[in-house]
C-alpha cells in the first residue's frame, strides 16, 4: 500500500475516533463527564500523547537517517564510477572496452536500484550483477601493465571497483524501512484516543472542527513523511538518479 493511501487512512481513523467521542459526549450522562473523571482522562490521554509524540519522533529520525544514508551511498557509487573511469583512461587507450562497458552498465545499475524494471526488482530474487559490469570488472583483472605507473593503475583501479561492488550491493540489500502493521495499528489507536479525549470534554465549534483538521492532518502527514522516507528509490521523494546516469560523458570515437 502507499504511504499516501496509508497517511488517508490513518486520516479518517483518526477523525473516526473524534466524532466519536463527540458521539460519547451527547449520549453519556453528565455526571459521567464530571471533574474527577475528567481530570482522570486528561492524566491518561497525557500519557498516551506523550508516548505517541515519542514514537512519531523517533521514526521520523530514524527514517530520516536511513534516507541521508542511502542518499550518501548513491553519491559514493556515482564519485567511484567517475573515479574508475578516470584511472583507466590514466592507464592508456588498452582500457577502452572496459570503460564502454562501464558507461553501458550504468542504466541497468539505475533501474535494479530504483526499481523501474519490474522483473528484476522482484522482493526475494538474488543479486546478479550484469553481464557488462562482470565484463568490465574482467577487463580490468585482465590488464597487463608494462610500467610501474600502470602497475600503479590497475591496482587502484581493482580497489576503487571491489568498493563500487560493495556500494552496489548495499543498496541492493537494504529493505525499505517500512513500518509493522502492528506498530502502526498501536500509533493509529493511540492517536484516535487523543482525538477522542479532544470531544469527548469539548464542543465542536466551527473554530474547534477546523482546530481538530489541521491538527489531525498534521499526525498523518507524519506519518506520509515516515513512510515516503524509508523507500527513497521510489514515490513522491526519491534520491534523483539523474547524477549516476550523466555521470560519465560518452567515448569519442
Amino acid at each position: 500500500m502507499s504511504p499516501i493511501a496509508v497517511s488517508f487512512i490513518a486520516l479518517a481513523i483518526i477523525l473516526a475516533g473524534a466524532f466519536f467521542g463527540t458521539l460519547l459526549r451527547n449520549t453519556l450522562p453528565g455526571h459521567y463527564l464530571a471533574d474527577d473523571s475528567k481530570d482522570y482522562i486528561r492524566l491518561g490521554t497525557g500519557l498516551i500523547t506523550t508516548l505517541a509524540a515519542l514514537v512519531l519522533g523517533l521514526l521520523v529520525g530514524s527514517a530520516n537517517s536511513s534516507y541521508d544514508a542511502q542518499s550518501t551511498q548513491v553519491r559514493h557509487l556515482t564519485a567511484n564510477i567517475v573515479l574508475l573511469d578516470r584511472l583507466l583512461e590514466q592507464y592508456g587507450p588498452e582500457t577502452r572496452d572496459a570503460r564502454d562497458n562501464l558507461r553501458r552498465a550504468i542504466e541497468p545499475l539505475v533501474k535494479r536500484i530504483w526499481r523501474e524494471d519490474s522483473l528484476e526488482s522482484t522482493k526475494g530474487t538474488p543479486f546478479r550483477g550484469t553481464a557488462l559490469a562482470e565484463d568490465a570488472f574482467g577487463k580490468i583483472l585482465n590488464l597487463s601493465p608494462k610500467t610501474d605507473l600502470q602497475r600503479a593503475f590497475k591496482d587502484r583501479a581493482i580497489q576503487v571497483a571491489t568498493d563500487l561492488v560493495q556500494t552496489r550491493l548495499l543498496l541492493f540489500e537494504h529493505p525499505d524501512s517500512a513500518i509493522p502493521m502492528p506498530f502502526l495499528a498501536v500509533l493509529l489507536f493511540w492517536l484516535a484516543i487523543i482525538f477522542m479525549s479532544f470531544s469527548l470534554f469539548s464542543r465542536l465549534t466551527p473554530i474547534n472542527i477546523v482546530a481538530m483538521l489541521v491538527f489531525a492532518v498534521s499526525a498523518s502527514a507524519a506519518l506520509f513523511l515516515i513512510l515516503e522516507l524509508g523507500q527513497p528509490f521510489v514515490g513522491l521523494m526519491q534520491i534523483s538518479s539523474t547524477p549516476l546516469l550523466t555521470a560519465l560523458a560518452p567515448l569519442g570515437s
